[in-house]
């Protein structure tokens, strides 16, 4: 196969695996904490969903917890592991199958993004894996994308960055000048134009 890509960028929620497989049980002593505060527990399937999609701290601020609840929302969450089995997205095998470099760029709580790379044994499927822990470090996936291109002496154009929040690693991406697609395997962007948009790793090989 004949690629102009060198190297692939990928993030995990909702890219490699379904977060709604795993969330109920994942987020629940987080979920437990958040129905019993009276100012947002009349939210709280909404609150599921964004939490499912998107970093805590971002859903804590835009629901309006209180300092107190984001807080305490923090601290379990830094002690939270998965302990299953995770099953990635069935096509997501195509990507583990591409004969090219392969990067991992995940934002969350390192003990739990680390027990779900280690359930679907990730490890053996990138040359890099990096977990941005926005307790531990400033960075955010911007500076991790371009550092892994300068470091391994890429040309942009050889590069190409893959993920499913439009307002995150796609909006990094395009910052940079790298090309992006958005995985939308739930459907939520149809209407999207302004990103390369795919519902399966299938359709990705005519952009490589």
């Amino acid at each position: 196969m004949d690629m102009r890509k060198k190297a692939l960028i990928l993030d995990l929620d909702n890219t490699i695996y379904p977060v709604s497989s795993i969330g109920e049980t994942l987020f629940a002593p987080l979920f437990e904490l958040i129905e019993k505060d009276k100012h947002v527990s009349d939210r709280i399937d909404e609150i599921k969903n964004e939490v499912m999609r998107r970093p805590f701290q971002t859903v804590a601020k835009e629901f309006n917890f209180s300092e107190e609840l984001s807080n305490k929302g923090i601290e379990i969450l830094k002690g939270i592991s998965y302990k299953g089995k995770i099953e990635p997205f069935e096509d997501y095998k195509i990507i583990r199958e591409l004969p090219i470099d392969k990067f991992l760029v995940t934002a969350g709580f390192t003990k739990m993004q680390q027990s779900k790379v280690d359930s679907m044994q990730l490890q053996r499927d990138f040359k890099e894996i990096h977990i941005i822990d926005s307790t531990t470090t400033k960075k955010v996936k911007k500076d991790y994308f371009i550092e892994i291109v300068e470091r391994n002496r890429y040309n942009k154009s050889e590069v190409m960055i893959i993920g499913d929040d439009l307002h995150s690693e796609i909006k990094a991406a395009q910052e940079l000048a790298i090309d992006a697609v958005l995985y939308d395997k739930a459907g939520l962007y149809k209407e999207e134009k302004s990103v390369i948009r795919i519902t399966d790793f299938a359709e990705l090989k005519k952009y490589l």
